[in-house]
């Protein structure tokens, strides 16, 4: 496959790298691409052993990429062990992807009622009723923890379950690829100061 829809220039890029990740989500948003949203989020364990999986963006602001789980989650276990993380984007309709390197953490209780509060009543219970990672006998197991938690929530608003709620991503790396014919792709590199601003490079394809 020969890559020739687009180029990448620092011009283009401009100087704020979250910025310019929005403006390609837009476009993406534009091209109707499918869960344009999925991002790969890759973890390491307390022995340094990676691990990789897909997850959903659900907020973006100046702070960096947020996205919902169970804290008790495999991935949770792996963040509390190393907070260092990286997410890749790839949305093969545009021929583009970007790749976040950052530290994770999670986001203030309040904003994980909100976001937990928007969503379907079938998620909610989902989310007590799923010992996520965990080994389970059977898929009974779960048919009777929804069971049970839609009994126990039966007319009653359904409160956050303290083991799941939101981590953000606070990006110290963002590289955005285009891709290019004959595989000379366009990569443009932001690299954090460590004072909010953002040193800009080209690198090699």
């Amino acid at each position: 496959m020969d890559y020739m829809l687009a180029a990448l220039d620092e011009a283009t890029a401009g100087a704020d790298p979250l910025a310019f990740f929005s403006t390609w989500f837009g476009e993406a948003e534009k091209a109707q691409i499918t869960e344009i949203n999925a991002m790969t989020l890759a973890t390491a364990d307390a022995q340094g052993r990676p691990h990789a999986r897909i997850v959903l963006l659900k907020g973006l602001d100046d702070r960096g990429f947020v996205f919902f789980t169970n804290y008790d989650s495999a991935k949770g276990a792996d963040i509390a062990a190393n907070p260092q993380v990286a997410l890749l984007f790839f949305w093969k309709e545009l021929e583009r992807q970007v790749r976040i390197e950052g530290t994770i953490e999670q986001v203030p209780a309040s904003e994980s009622d909100s976001y937990f509060l928007s969503r379907p009543r079938g998620s909610m219970l989902g989310a007590w009723a799923s010992p996520q990672s965990r080994e389970i006998p059977h898929r009974n197991i779960l048919d009777t923890n929804y069971s049970r938690y839609e009994q126990e929530f039966s007319g009653i608003d359904i409160v956050r379950p303290p083991h799941w709620g939101g981590y953000i991503v606070v990006p110290n790396r963002i590289e955005f690829w285009q891709g290019r014919s004959s595989r000379m792709h366009d990569r443009i590199l932001f690299t954090g100061n460590g004072d909010g601003t953002w040193r800009k490079s080209r690198l090699a394809p």
